[in-house]
């Protein structure tokens, strides 16, 4: 794995300076090593990304049941939910380097920057032939809803936009070796040409269970951090007291409140001060901190840090 992890981080840097700025919406990692249990709960869709992983290290047994695997997976969810941890954890069980590409910023980069757009385009399929196998992630495909690029935007060209986009998938799946996964968070308004037969013929939900999931997510996150550290972080936490109040959180906000957590105990000790350990109020302080600035948000004013 090491040796076609450095081909590809090779070839794919090679490749990325010829389509600059266009290169700058895609991430290559070039050795995934996301494992399963580094997810919090999403059992169901966990098993949908072992199934799908079959394909690549066993596809034999897709063919002994006179079937073959799907073009490619759709994974619908809100911000936040694991959509791009469990494409790395495909990428991590079939052994395959883990491409990234941000739809949103892609397009913008296109629109900004159109000539080059022709030329991606036009050596995508060599490119893919020359790097070793690879999950390809596109992430956030119904880009005119998408956050980065303000919502809603009326003034794109969505045509010619999907025409390009459509040809990167096609040209992606179509290309002997690579997985193809996708996301969305916006599932109500997600376009009927990504789902035909030959793209995204398998749609996967990922609703964490609540509180379960996020629970999970969080006993995850602070074994990490407390090993980073290389000491004791937290006191016993009652997670279900601390989930409970903020239940519209997803497991992205719950894990940026936790390192909030952790962040203000290191400023207090930064200062001189002893933080103690991290305490189920202390949690607590912060959700509410999070609750407040949501509220803020609703009514057009403030951020959450």
């Amino acid at each position: 794995m090491k040796d076609r992890g450095i081909k590809a981080q090779n070839l794919w840097s090679s490749f990325a300076r010829k389509i600059e700025p266009l290169a700058s919406g895609m991430e290559l990692v070039a050795e995934p090593v996301l494992d399963a249990s580094a997810i919090g709960g999403l059992e169901g869709p966990k098993e949908e990304v072992a199934t799908y992983a079959c394909a690549a290290t066993s596809p034999q047994i897709y063919e002994g049941w006179g079937t073959q695997p799907p073009t490619g997976i759709l994974f619908l969810g809100q911000r936040g939910s694991g959509k791009r941890l469990l494409a790395e954890n495909l990428a991590t069980q079939t052994s395959t380097s883990f491409l990234v590409i941000d739809v949103p910023r892609l397009i913008l980069d296109v629109v900004h920057a159109g000539e080059k757009a022709t030329e991606l385009v036009q050596t995508w399929s060599g490119i893919l032939e020359e790097l070793p196998p690879m999950t390809v992630f596109f992430d956030e495909l119904e880009f005119s809803q998408a956050q980065e690029i303000g919502e809603r935007r009326p003034d794109l060209p969505v045509g010619p936009i999907m025409d390009f986009l459509l040809e990167l998938i096609d040209r992606t799946i179509a290309a002997e070796g690579h997985l193809v996964v996708a996301s969305t968070s916006h599932p109500d308004s997600v376009r009927k040409a990504f789902l035909i037969p030959g793209r995204f013929e398998r749609i996967v939900e990922v609703t964490p269970r609540l509180p379960d999931d996020v629970i999970d997510a969080l006993r995850i996150h602070a074994q990490f951090a407390e090993k980073r550290a290389g000491r004791s972080l937290f006191d016993p936490i009652d997670w279900s007291r601390v989930v409970e109040p903020a239940r519209e959180a997803s497991i992205g906000d719950w894990v940026r409140i936790l390192h909030a957590v952790l962040r203000r105990k290191a400023r207090s000790e930064a200062s001189g001060e002893d933080p103690g350990r991290v305490t189920t109020p202390d949690v607590q302080s912060e959700v509410e901190r999070f609750r407040q600035a949501r509220r803020q948000i609703r009514n057009d004013v403030g951020n959450y840090v």
